[in-house]
């Protein structure tokens, strides 16, 4: 049975960083390609950045690049979301998404975790 958690949400003052992990089980996870999405209270979800199985490609929302970097640990099953210079904007549930193919878009989820909140905050 496929199962996302993610990990790693929480607290944080602007300008600070996070590393979010998802850990996948039951699907194993260098076939296929990764992401990560997030939805705020009120708002519509919004992709903010996924790779391609292969890794060679990845896709970042103009509101996160030069700022997040998505990564993936197929030996651990393992994908991440590092985030830097966080603003109050970006706080949000995240939520890391597996694609049923080896290419991915911001637009389309196909599987999903639970979500981690992260909040941005002095």
């Amino acid at each position: 049975q496929l199962q996302l958690v993610e990990s790693g949400g929480g607290l944080v003052q602007p300008g600070g960083s996070l590393r979010l992990s998802c850990a996948v089980s039951g699907f194993t996870l260098d076939h296929y390609a990764i992401g990560w999405f997030r939805q705020a209270p009120g708002k519509e979800r919004e992709g903010v950045s996924c790779m391609s199985s292969s890794g060679v490609t990845t896709n970042y929302a103009d509101s996160v690049k030069g700022r997040f970097t998505i990564s993936r640990n197929n030996a651990k099953n393992t994908m991440y979301l590092q985030m830097n210079n966080l603003k109050p904007e970006d706080t949000a549930v995240y939520y890391c998404t597996l694609y049923s193919s080896k290419y991915c878009s911001l637009t389309s989820y196909d599987y999903w975790g639970q979500g981690t909140q992260v909040t941005v905050s002095s």
